[in-house]
């Protein structure tokens, strides 16, 4: 499951490398794929087994999971706002974190 996270946040970062949150918004294309990986980190976080999960507190599972059931079902509640912060800001480390566990692995 890691390496489907290690996959989608990678599939999400490129595609807005250099891309301000208005062209991720104009671009339907661009804003459903973004949407449909964050789809699949949340999956994935929810197949991965409560130990590992404990044993990796600095990454936020909970909310993975939680940010996947809301834009699943509430598809046209979606906050690009909440989205481009999560591209910003929490992909990033999210990022360094797995790859991490990955090399360790």
């Amino acid at each position: 499951m890691l390496q489907h996270i290690a996959e989608e946040v990678n599939v999400i970062l490129d595609a807005t490398h250099g891309k301000t949150k208005t062209e991720m918004e104009d671009d339907p294309i661009l804003s459903r794929a973004i949407i449909r990986s964050l789809e699949i980190i949340g999956e994935a976080t929810k197949k991965i087994d409560d130990e590992f999960r404990a044993d990796h507190p600095h990454i936020e599972w909970k909310k993975m999971a939680r940010t996947r059931d809301k834009l699943i079902h509430d598809y046209f509640g979606v906050d690009y706002d909440i989205v481009w912060d999560i591209i910003e800001n929490k992909l990033p480390t999210l990022k360094d974190y797995v790859d991490e566990i990955i090399n360790e692995q």
